[in-house]
């Protein structure tokens, strides 16, 4: 064999793994899955409840097997559903995300937007991701975000950009309150700032980005359940070593999953449990996953006083 030929080798195994190793990133935003996670954070002698945690669907027209896997999550009968944004990826998105969501809006849910909710993707450079989070591009253009909002409040949905809202549902009751993007700068949590009510059966704070100047103030406040997405769970992760970055001033080991957050605010010192969804979806110029499928997340809420199982 020929010094050249030696040679020549193993620089094509390596392409060819390159090759395969791409092919299984792209093939892997199809690989739709659900992560549960059992919380005990109700108040005692509650009954169980279930979450269930969409986020950043990132939706086209076309997408139309996970528009299917979306509408049939409504199987697992959450008692409440919350979106936590980037619901969006196309202007004529709108009723792709609204059919999908169908059955889902028969059942109460929650709801803040995301940037890519305002904002059309355009093509960018993924390395940057490195240098921080992103910024926000001059020239986008703008969604119909207010069609996406008339949308799912129609249908019952409530909008938790800057509000705080008290849902008396049967058996329970939230006091829930959300933030704007803080990824663009929309966040004013000072609107709803304030000890959130003891006497509620669960206390919800809602962010699409988890940044910690949000973070803080709602664990702080008394939240028992924070709820966020944005970061794709680092979208490219590392096995053994977890996501690369977050696009957030959240640190790594808490881009995707249930973590707790402790914050100081209106109740001192406060911890909240904290689910980062990995989200459904990816921007359609950066397509791809890596040991990061797609995620929606059911979160089983049981009383601080059941055994775990129950």
């Amino acid at each position: 064999m020929s010094p050249l030929r030696t040679a020549g080798l193993p620089v094509a195994a390596l392409a060819a793994a390159g090759i395969a190793g791409i092919g299984y990133a792209i093939a892997e935003t199809h690989l739709f899955t659900l992560r549960t996670a059992e919380l005990a954070i109700l108040p005692p002698g509650s009954s169980p409840k279930r979450i269930l945690h969409l986020s950043d669907l990132h939706m086209t027209p076309n997408q139309r097997d996970k528009q299917r896997w979306v509408a049939d999550l409504d199987r697992l009968e959450p008692d409440l559903v919350v979106g936590t944004g980037d619901f969006l990826a196309d202007r004529h998105a709108i009723n792709p995300v609204l059919d999908a969501l169908a059955p889902l809006l028969e059942r109460p849910g929650v709801f803040t937007l995301g940037s890519n909710d305002y904002l059309a993707p355009r093509p960018f450079n993924p390395a940057r991701y490195f240098l921080g989070p992103s910024r926000l591009d001059a020239g986008r253009r703008i969604l119909p975000w207010q069609d996406l909002v008339a949308g799912l409040t129609r249908r019952g949905w409530v909008d938790l950009d800057n509000r705080a809202v008290r849902l008396d549902l049967t058996g329970w009751t939230i006091d829930s309150r959300g933030v704007n993007d803080p990824h663009i700068e929309l966040d004013r949590y000072d609107m709803v700032a304030g000890p959130f009510d003891p006497s509620a059966t669960l206390r919800l704070g809602v962010t699409h980005a988890p940044y910690r100047r949000v973070l803080e103030p709602m664990a702080g406040d008394g939240a028992s359940l924070i709820l966020a997405g944005h970061t794709h769970g680092g979208q490219l992760r590392v096995p053994g070593y977890g996501a690369l970055v977050t696009n957030c001033d959240i640190d790594r080991a808490r881009a995707r999953g249930v973590s707790s957050y402790t914050g100081f605010g209106s109740m001192g010192e406060h911890t909240a449990a904290m689910n980062v969804s990995a989200g459904l979806g990816c921007s359609p110029y950066a397509p791809i996953r890596f040991a990061c499928r797609p995620e929606a997340s059911l979160l089983l809420l049981r009383a601080v006083d059941e055994p775990s199982g129950h």
